[in-house]
């Protein structure tokens, strides 16, 4: 939290540990970028950062303004740099801030590299060092505007002839984050009749979440239903993630929106590749490789797996459930931009909401839903559920035959129809995340009932 954990001190004392991993690994002569977004007193905290790393001797090129979380990563592509430094807390509450190392591929920093820069924080701790404040070294740190590059970047990945021809109208969202002058430039570039809400700067985010959920877009929808407006698009705080409302007002919750894309993909551009996902997305990206001979690869929640994914096995596309995706040709990051442009062109080719497309990938391949239930429990009872999972692999479930047990990340149970339960311990509260996918309602509610009692898990229990 902002001037209790996250202060000027503590964001200094891990610049100086990434510092030292650029060192160590011989990137600092490359250079970092560093990036913030809206909330309250980030351009200062970019500042801090910045400072560290010029007393080292480390060339900074600092965002001119509010940058996304995409935007900053693809910079360090565009100045080949040894890595980025974002100052956000993305979709979480305005009294918290937060500091995010990007490596030099750009993508989310993967266990081990955290682990070493953890570790360099607690040996400077133990010295007891802290940083000398001063003025900065004459020509060290170069104010840059990444936006132009990543514009043209993503103008090569987006069919914009589509979105030209179909004459769209679209609502925006950015919910007073990062991505404010993105979404909105771009496509009213593309002759897009588009309106924006929220599009000044609030750290406070009007009050609410900066979290782009069906939730939190009431707003959004009714003036997508107002206008009539082939879509809305929404973006959190730092806009890495994206949220979308269609024609209708329904919310395209990403658990859908994947397989959508992966679909035209896959058809309407006619390109071939593996997908990639976390263990609590939706298995309809699953359905959809086999039937056109793709892997389809499976990752602990957290998309700095799905980006090692997407460098490593060449995939067409990566995706989880909590809103974040990118595509082959990208970063390896996610990016809530590239999201709602590409909606804008799956809409405008197909020339069919997205729920229409939904309906023509389910006659095909069938429907999963999706929901996932987070419930608390007491601090005592965490325990003794976290070791009744350790062996909790039972024969059926609903009256399903259990077919597989992965705990790749949780405990998950695939059962002989496909549907499945998912069962995450979250690690700072007595939560548990409880994921089901099923072929109808009536089956989703069954399973959720029957783990729940399975496990003593009831709500306050």
């Amino acid at each position: 939290m902002l001037a209790r954990d996250f202060t000027f001190d503590n964001v200094a004392l891990v610049a100086r540990a990434v510092a030292g991993y650029l060192e160590d690994h011989r990137l600092a002569g490359r250079g970092v970028v560093v990036g913030y977004d809206n909330r309250f007193l980030s351009e200062h905290l970019a500042d801090t950062v910045a400072g560290v790393f010029a007393r080292r001797g480390i060339p900074v090129y600092l965002t001119a303004g509010a940058t996304p979380t995409p935007v900053t990563a693809f910079a360090i592509k565009e100045h080949r740099a040894g890595g980025a430094v974002m100052l956000t807390a993305s979709h979480n509450p305005p009294e918290y801030n937060g500091f995010k190392f990007i490596p030099e591929y750009a993508g989310p920093a993967l266990p081990h590299i955290t682990r070493e820069i953890e570790d360099k924080i607690h040996r400077l701790q133990d010295a007891g060092e802290r940083d000398e404040p001063g003025g900065l070294p004459a020509g060290s740190v170069r104010r840059i505007d990444p936006r132009a590059a990543y514009i043209q970047h993503i103008k090569g990945l987006v069919d914009f002839e589509a979105i030209r021809k179909a004459r769209l109208k679209v609502i925006v969202d950015p919910m007073y984050g990062a991505g404010i002058g993105y979404l909105e430039d771009i496509l009213a570039g593309e002759g897009v009749e588009v309106e924006t809400i929220h599009n000044r700067r609030d750290p406070l985010f009007g009050g609410s979440l900066p979290e782009p959920t069906g939730k939190s877009l009431g707003e959004l929808r009714s003036l997508v239903l107002e206008r009539g407006a082939h879509l809305g698009l929404a973006l959190d705080g730092d806009a890495d993630r994206f949220g979308i409302i269609d024609r209708d007002g329904t919310y395209i919750a990403p658990n859908l929106f994947l397989p959508l894309l992966y679909y035209h993909l896959l058809k309407t551009r006619g390109e071939r590749g593996p997908v990639v996902r976390t263990v609590a997305t939706t298995h309809l990206l699953d359905r959809l490789a086999r039937a056109h001979e793709q892997e389809a690869y499976e990752t602990p929640v957290g998309f700095k797996y799905i980006g090692q994914y997407l460098r490593e096995e060449n995939c067409l596309l990566g995706g989880e459930e909590s809103g974040g995706l990118s595509i082959r040709g990208h970063i390896p990051e996610k990016d809530g931009i590239l999201a709602g442009l590409l909606a804008a062109e799956m809409v405008a080719a197909h020339g069919r909401s997205l729920g229409d497309l939904a309906a023509e990938v389910w006659s095909s391949y069938g429907r999963l839903l999706s929901e996932r239930l987070d419930v608390h429990t007491p601090a005592e009872n965490k325990k003794r559920i976290l070791e009744l999972l350790e062996d909790f692999h039972p024969r059926e479930i609903g009256g399903l035959k259990v077919e597989r047990r992965i705990a790749v990340d949780g405990t998950k149970l695939v059962l002989e129809n496909g549907s499945w339960v998912l069962i995450r311990a979250s690690g700072t509260e007595p939560l548990f995340r409880v994921y089901v996918e099923a072929g109808t309602e009536g089956e989703l509610r069954r399973l959720q009932q029957e783990v729940r009692a399975m496990l003593g898990l009831q709500e306050g229990c």
